[in-house]
């Protein structure tokens, strides 16, 4: 992250004697990107962090990709995933364990979970997390501290930071992007020493972040410092996607951490938080833009007014996205550019590069005069083609390539709820 924080007890100097009352040692740990040449945090343990007394192999969700046979635009019905297991008398899943996977590329994984049972301590070795909350609520412990968060909360946790999912009692559905690298804020929007620049649509006081490491020997005063618990990792290997999963069985409790300090820690931003750009005429999709990894941009797209210029269309022009595959999913709102098509709260779309894609018909001429757009929606756009993971094959509804064929669309045909005006 880009600035520096120093939370709980730490010595005067780095890589320094540092021990308790009694006189016994702390042990220091580096979490950092890049081969000690980027930012990293430095965490203090009552333990040995690298202790392990025993292991077994984790059998991850399925990481299978399966690259459509056809170039096609694609609807995937998210709720339909996880119908069953939210009825009356279901066994809740967990935030870790439970996910689906929809779309993925060596770069970037995208799954969805409706989480309502408290997840195992976790960590993605592979790269950091993205997840957005669509709706529920849940607490996340990580070795650096805790959140609270909500519907709204973007939650970034940095590759190998341990963690774990507290289900609240209104099951949080949770949509997953795991990148193969680090999630940062767009440079464009950090000057060069890191801090948020004056056209950057949120900055620093946006951010939550974690205002005291654990005191205790795990989540509850008191515990046995001896007692042995499960680490669930997921990590380079020779399963689907070159991904593989490990349990280390460790002797001590991870939230053993004193105190910490550096730029690499979890955070929280909340989409209400974020400033939306507009312009006279409508403003492409980099306006939008609140995240970066490798290979990939995250968008979102918020209430706001929009386009001013007298004779604005405020939906978005037909475009092809020659060079990239755009993902978008419709958490809220009003999503005039979709009417007719069947797109609803928790939908996703995939238009993939090379198709030309953009409001239903009817939806272009039926927009000109409006100047406000009730709308909620996260993009990822991917610089390399996506492939459908298991959770996208069981919901893709095998009839959005036709929306656009079928004439201009009844304005209140198929719409159920939410999208974002835009595509």
């Amino acid at each position: 992250m880009p600035y520096y924080r120093q939370i709980g007890a730490i010595p005067r100097h780095r890589h320094t004697v540092h021990t308790d009352d009694q006189g016994r040692f702390h042990y220091e740990e580096l979490i950092g990107e890049e081969g000690f040449s980027s930012n990293s945090a430095l965490l203090y343990h009552r333990h040995v962090p690298s202790a392990i007394v025993a292991s077994r192999p984790w059998l991850l969700p399925d990481q299978t990709l399966t690259a459509p046979p056809e170039l096609l635009p694609r609807h995937l019905r998210l709720p339909d995933l996880f119908a069953a297991a939210t009825a009356p008398g279901s066994t809740a899943t967990d935030a870790v364990r439970g996910r689906r996977l929809l779309l993925g590329n060596a770069d970037v994984r995208i799954s969805y979970v409706v989480a309502g049972a408290d997840s195992p301590l976790y960590k993605n070795a592979v790269g950091d997390e993205l997840v957005y909350v669509e709706r529920g609520a849940a607490r996340i412990e990580t070795q650096l501290g805790a959140f609270d968060v909500a519907q709204g909360d973007y939650v970034l946790i940095p590759r190998a930071v341990i963690h774990r999912w507290v289900a609240a009692a209104e099951p949080a559905r949770l949509y997953v992007i795991e990148a193969s690298g680090h999630v940062r804020p767009p440079k464009r929007y950090l000057s060069t020493a890191g801090q948020f620049l004056e056209h950057a649509p949120y900055c620093e006081r946006d951010l939550r972040v974690p205002t005291q490491p654990w005191l205790v020997e795990g989540p509850a005063a008191g515990s046995e410092a001896s007692a042995e618990v499960e680490v669930f990792i997921k990590h380079r290997g020779a399963g689907p996607g070159g991904l593989a999963g490990t349990v280390h069985v460790v002797p001590h409790h991870p939230f053993d951490v004193i105190g910490w300090d550096g730029c690499l820690y979890p955070y929280v931003l909340n989409i209400r938080d974020f400033m939306p750009l507009t312009g006279k005429v409508h403003q492409p999709p980099p306006a939008h833009q609140v995240f970066e990894g490798p290979g990939f941009v995250v968008c979102n797209f918020v209430p706001r007014k929009v386009d001013y210029h007298e004779r604005a269309i405020p939906v978005p022009y037909y475009h092809s996205n020659v060079d990239s595959d755009e993902v978008m999913f419709y958490v809220d709102g009003d999503y005039e550019a979709r009417k007719g098509s069947g797109i609803g709260r928790g939908s996703v779309t995939l238009h993939p590069g090379g198709h030309a894609h953009g409001p239903q018909p009817g939806a272009m001429e039926a927009s000109v005069g409006k100047d406000y757009f009730d709308e909620t929606a996260v993009m990822v756009d991917t610089f390399r083609p996506l492939a459908l993971g298991e959770g996208g094959l069981a919901c893709d509804d095998g009839k959005y390539a036709g929306s656009w064929s079928s004439g201009p669309a009844d304005p209140g045909a198929g719409h159920t709820g939410p999208g974002t005006g835009r595509d």
